[in-house]
């Protein structure tokens, strides 16, 4: 892996000759973040050696660099899935490559479905810890020890002072949130209720397709992580309702000012 790793390096450093920051996962509900990006460069997945190509309709497969927030950044607009076909390695693909070009912090935002009772559509969940049900884990097989440690430790998956920080500013702004446990699914088909009901006991808040691969990739290369998403329906009993992918996109575009403006000031002022 690492020889692809450096390879994808090599071709993005010869393309995009930057030294980003922060990276970005531009997941369903923060893709206007990219208007807000000083866009330096700007290249295809499919050009780069090595990535994935997203076959999601609702995901751009760019990635972006620029400045945002006084920050210099590199955006992937339009992430990859487990439910698309790729192993949990080829998902997390991006994020060895992000810290290998040099970022100290990453940002992640999805869409997800409300388990917890007290939630409501469109509510906006700060991740302060999941769940892995993928049927696997991205570090599974040898390690490689220049990438991080055998058995790198989850305690604190997302950044406690990255989450005191967005809460404040939320605060200040009169911004709605709460904070959540998520709880990883393969997809892609929404989930039973006696599956909704199943994440729920287990402690989850919210339940997706994405993000914690993700994240277990970035804490092995001992990343701070900051992931917040939007609660695009809810499975809750009494509260289960037919949903399609346009629903899910449509909640999330009505609060993606919200979870913009968060992400943005929460790196301007880091």
């Amino acid at each position: 892996m690492l020889k692809k790793i450096v390879e994808s390096v090599e071709f993005i450093h010869e393309h995009a000759p930057f030294a980003p920051e922060i990276g970005i996962v531009l997941g369903t509900g923060l893709g206007g973040l990219v208007k807000e990006i000083e866009i330096k460069y700007s290249l295809d997945y499919k050009s780069i050696p090595n990535f994935p190509v997203s076959t999601v309709e609702s995901h751009s497969g760019k990635l972006i660099f620029g400045m945002l927030g006084g920050k210099r950044v590199i955006a992937m607009q339009g992430r990859f899935h487990y439910y698309e076909g790729y192993t949990l390695q080829e998902v997390t693909f991006p994020i060895r490559v992000m810290k290998m070009l040099g970022i100290k912090k990453l940002f992640l935002s999805n869409a997800s479905g409300g388990v917890n009772p007290d939630f409501k559509i469109g509510e906006i969940m700060i991740l302060n810890d999941h769940i892995n049900l993928f049927p696997g884990n991205p570090l599974i097989g040898k390690n490689q020890d220049e990438l991080g440690p055998r058995f790198p430790d989850m305690s604190d998956a997302y950044d406690s002072e990255l989450i005191d920080v967005a809460k404040s500013i939320a605060k200040e702004n009169g911004i709605e949130i709460s904070e959540g446990v998520y709880a990883g699914l393969t997809g892609p088909t929404l989930e039973t209720p006696a599956e909704y009901n199943y994440v729920r006991i287990l402690g989850a808040d919210a339940v997706g397709m994405s993000t914690v691969p993700e994240v277990i990739v970035a804490r092995h290369m001992e990343i701070p992580v900051f992931a917040i998403s939007i609660i695009t329906d809810l499975g809750v009993k009494g509260k289960i309702k037919k949903i399609t992918v346009q629903d899910v996109i449509d909640v999330a575009n009505k609060q993606e000012p919200k979870m913009t403006f968060i992400m943005k000031e929460l790196i301007s002022r880091i």
